[in-house]
């Protein structure tokens, strides 16, 4: 079996990509989801959000409000925040590679925003880094309507550099162009992982094997 990993940063339009991905039969890991579900109300990772910054837990249940503007306010809560939520996906993820192993998967993706710092990088055969324009990246996640024009500012400045991420790349999947264009993209990225050849890679925009 062979691992994808998937990312990119806020706004870029790594959703669309993971869906079309697990449309097309791909086995999908998505660390976001999996995130959400250890935020539900009760979830495990509440407990020590709880401790972490007293008044974002309430019988239960996460406030995100006022656990964003902590981890916005302050770099140490951001730290101890990842310091909760890491292991557990990591475990969550260790979970999912063993059973897509024991079923036989050719290709399984791992979507995960935070691939290269967190290191997830080291267990893949192929890296795809989701990238569009910093203006559109902007205006995709203030649509979104949950987070003001500075807080947007902040969680960008605190990611991984697109720039950088796009050198660390084995494939730029663009989406800053259309939707047809990135349908199109995705389909040569399918492709070269079906095939697997250097030229069928090369067609996908990624680099030499």
């Amino acid at each position: 079996m062979r691992i994808l990993g998937l990312t990119g940063g806020i706004g870029m339009g790594k959703s669309t990509t993971a869906a079309l991905l697990k449309r097309a039969g791909i086995r999908l890991f998505d660390a976001d989801a999996t995130v959400a579900a250890l935020q539900a109300p009760h979830g495990a990772a509440l407990p020590g959000i709880g401790r972490l910054v007293p008044g974002s837990v309430r019988d239960g249940v996460l406030d995100r409000a006022v656990l964003r503007q902590a981890a916005l306010s302050d770099p140490a809560v951001m730290q101890g925040l990842e310091a909760i939520i890491h292991p557990l996906v990591r475990r969550a993820r260790e979970r999912f590679v063993q059973r897509a192993r024991r079923d036989g998967c050719q290709w399984v993706v791992l979507d995960i925003p935070l691939l290269f710092e967190t290191g997830a990088q080291r267990i893949c055969d192929r890296v795809a880094v989701v990238s569009a324009p910093a203006s559109l990246q902007r205006q995709r996640v203030l649509r979104r309507g949950r987070m003001t024009p500075a807080q947007i500012d902040a969680v960008i400045a605190r990611q991984m550099p697109d720039a950088v991420r796009r050198r660390r790349a084995d494939v730029v999947i663009e989406t800053g162009l259309s939707r047809h264009e990135t349908v199109r993209q995705v389909r040569r990225l399918l492709h070269a992982m079906r095939e697997g050849s250097p030229a069928a890679w090369a067609a996908a925009g990624g680099k030499p094997a």
